[in-house]
C-alpha cells in the first residue's frame, strides 16, 4: 500500500531548565503548525522540556514519565485530532531516560528511550534499550522507527530500523562548540562549528537514503549558554544549530528551517510504502565523518557523565529519586493512562 501524509515538525526555542514555561511555548508551536499545515503528525524535538547541556539547572529537568510533558502530548493529540510527537527526560522506574513519545488521537501513545545519551547527557539520564520501532494506528498500523539525537547520527541505529520502516520520526538537541573562545582554541572551536553545522544539515537526507523511507527531524534552534565539562567555570556560549528538516525517501529536501530562520515550523507532504533503501550500509560507526576532536570529546563526556550519574544515583543525590518510582509500557492503549500524581 502507498499513500501520502502531511507532516508538520516544529523548530522551537527554548530556554534551559524553564519546563514549565517551555510546554507552554511549545503548546502554541504545536496548535500554530496544526492550523497552519493542516497535518496528519506534528513532531517537536527531543529534550522538549528544556535543551539538554551541561548545566546544574539541568538536575531539575526530569519529570515522571506519566507528567506534564507526556501529558501535554497526549491531550493534545486528541483535541487536535494529529499524531504528536515529543520527547522529554522521563522518571522511569529507578532511573531518568531520554524518552520520545508518539501520541495518537485515541489516546494510544508510544514510547522510545535513546539508546545512547550524548556526551554531557550520561550526567542526567541513562541508556534505553527499546529498538525504537512501532505502528501507528493514525496512520493504518504504518511501521514508524523513532530516533533521538545523535541516534540519527549512528550507522547502527539505520542498521536496525532498515527495511522495518515506512517513516522516521523523533528530533535533535543539538548545541554546537563554543563560539565565545579566542585564539587558537577559539579558531579550533570556529572550525567544529562549521563542521557541526554541516553534518546537522546532511544527515536527515543521509537517513533518509539508508532507510529508503522519508524522515521528518525537528530541531532546537537559539543561543544557548551553559558550563563547559571538566572545566569549572569555562563559560560554553553557543547555538542550537536547528535544521529541522522534513525529506523524501529519496533524500529529498521538501522543507527546511536553518538556524538562521529562527524559530517557527514547516509541513511537507511524504509517501509512505514499502521501503526502498537507496544507498548501502558503510562498515563505520558514524554516519557523518565526525572530526578526531569530536570523536574524543564524545568519549571522555560519556565516560565523565555516566560515572557522575552512577556516582549521585547511589548517593541518592538526584531530585528525581525522591519521587515515587512509577513507570509505564512502551505502549499505552487509550485508558493507560492515568492523571499524573507526581510533580
Amino acid at each position: 500500500m502507498t499513500e501520502t501524509i502531511r507532516i508538520a515538525a516544529v523548530q522551537p526555542a527554548l530556554r534551559l531548565g524553564a519546563v514549565e514555561p517551555n510546554l507552554v511555548r511549545l503548546e502554541a508551536l504545536i496548535r500554530d503548525a496544526v492550523a497552519e499545515h493542516s497535518p496528519a503528525v506534528v513532531t517537536v524535538p527531543e529534550a522538549g522540556s528544556s535543551p539538554n547541556v551541561y548545566s546544574r539547572a539541568m538536575r531539575g529537568v526530569a519529570r515522571p514519565v506519566d507528567g506534564a510533558p507526556m501529558q501535554l502530548y497526549r491531550r493534545l493529540a486528541r483535541e487536535l485530532d494529529v499524531v504528536v510527537g515529543g520527547g522529554f527526560l522521563a522518571r522511569r522506574g529507578g532511573h531518568v531516560y531520554g524518552t520520545y513519545v508518539l501520541a495518537e488521537p485515541d489516546g494510544r501513545a508510544h514510547l522510545h528511550d535513546k539508546d545512547i545519551p550524548t556526551m554531557w547527557e550520561n550526567n542526567y539520564y541513562t541508556r534505553g534499550s527499546d529498538p525504537g520501532r512501532t505502528e501507528l494506528a493514525a496512520l493504518g498500523g504504518a511501521p514508524v522507527g523513532v530516533a533521538c539525537g545523535w541516534e540519527w547520527a549512528r550507522m547502527g541505529t539505520a542498521a536496525r530500523l532498515r527495511d522495518r520502516v515506512q517513516l522516521l520520526l523523533g528530533g535533535m538537541c543539538w548545541p554546537s562548540y563554543p563560539l565565545n573562545w579566542r585564539g587558537p582554541f577559539g579558531l579550533w572551536a570556529t572550525r567544529e562549528h562549521a563542521l557541526q553545522r554541516m553534518h546537522a544539515r546532511e544527515l536527515p537526507r543521509q537517513m533518509a537514503r539508508l532507510l529508503g523511507a522519508p524522515v521528518a527531524m525537528p530541531s532546537h534552534v537559539g543561543p544557548i549558554d551553559f558550563d563547559t565539562p571538566l572545566a569549572p567555570g569555562v563559560p560554553w556560549r553557543t547555538q542550537m544549530v536547528g535544521e529541522t528538516q522534513i525529506v523524501e525517501r529519496d533524500g529529498t529536501v521538501l522543507a527546511r528551517l536553518t538556524a538562521e530562520d529562527g524559530e517557527g515550523h514547516v509541513g511537507a507532504t511524504v509517501r509512505l510504502a514499502p521501503p526502498e533503501p537507496l544507498d548501502p550500509l558503510a562498515p563505520m560507526y558514524w554516519i557523518p565523518p565526525l572530526s578526531v576532536s569530536t570523536r574524543a570529546a564524545w568519549t571522555a563526556m560519556n565516560n565523565h557523565g555516566a560515572a557522575k550519574y552512577r556516582l549521585m544515583r547511589a548517593l541518592r543525590r538526584h531530585p528525581w529519586q525522591s519521587w515515587p518510582a512509577g513507570d509505564v509500557p512502551n505502549e499505552l492503549g487509550p485508558a493507560d493512562l492515568p492523571a499524573a500524581t507526581t510533580p
